[in-house]
């Protein structure tokens, strides 16, 4: 196994990456402390500043050709993480969120489990698949869409979240087979 050197580790996408995951915790205490507009709106700015992040550690990575391994891992956890981080804070204002953040950790879960079942026979996803590309994105629209309008009725939260409940489960078994035929071909 080729060890990763600090080069790889710190390159601008990765440090784009480790920026992100930096502004979890800055997102969660300014959303969880909200009590005006203009704290939403500031939480808003850094949920903006964090997908501008995202957006563009992908293109540096790809036209400067700075795609390394651990990007690979790094990029789509500081995603995942962000998105928990988001869904978890909203169930304090959507009670319903609960059930979207509980089908992400079994969706995740069932990601990690496989892609280390995988790993350990020497095979890996090679990249997102475009389904996955899909239910990030929806996912983000969705949550931000909570983010930028505060004052959601229910039933417009309620639909969201069932929205997004129904995009990751079928993200979930459209990667099922892709597992499948992986594990199929180290046998």
């Amino acid at each position: 196994m080729k060890k990763t050197d600090r080069k790889e580790i710190f390159s601008i996408p990765n440090c784009m990456s480790f920026f992100r995951l930096l502004l979890i915790p800055v997102f969660c205490i300014i959303y969880l402390k909200a009590d005006s507009l203009k704290d939403y709106y500031t939480a808003a700015a850094i949920v903006i500043i964090s997908a501008v992040t995202d957006f563009l550690d992908g293109k540096i990575a790809r036209k400067f050709h700075m795609i390394t391994e651990f990007g690979k891992f790094l990029d789509p956890l500081a995603d995942k993480l962000t998105h928990g981080a988001i869904a978890i804070c909203l169930i304090q204002r959507y009670h319903y969120m609960k059930w979207l953040v509980l089908v992400m950790v079994l969706k995740e879960g069932f990601m990690a489990v496989m892609g280390m079942i995988n790993l350990k026979y020497g095979k890996k996803l090679d990249g997102a698949k475009m389904h996955g590309k899909i239910c990030t994105a929806s996912l983000f629209l969705i949550l931000a869409i909570f983010i930028f309008i505060p004052e959601l009725s229910g039933t417009v939260a309620n639909v969201l979240i069932t929205m997004g409940i129904i995009i990751m489960l079928i993200t979930w078994a459209l990667y099922i087979p892709v597992f499948y035929k992986m594990h199929k071909e180290v046998i």
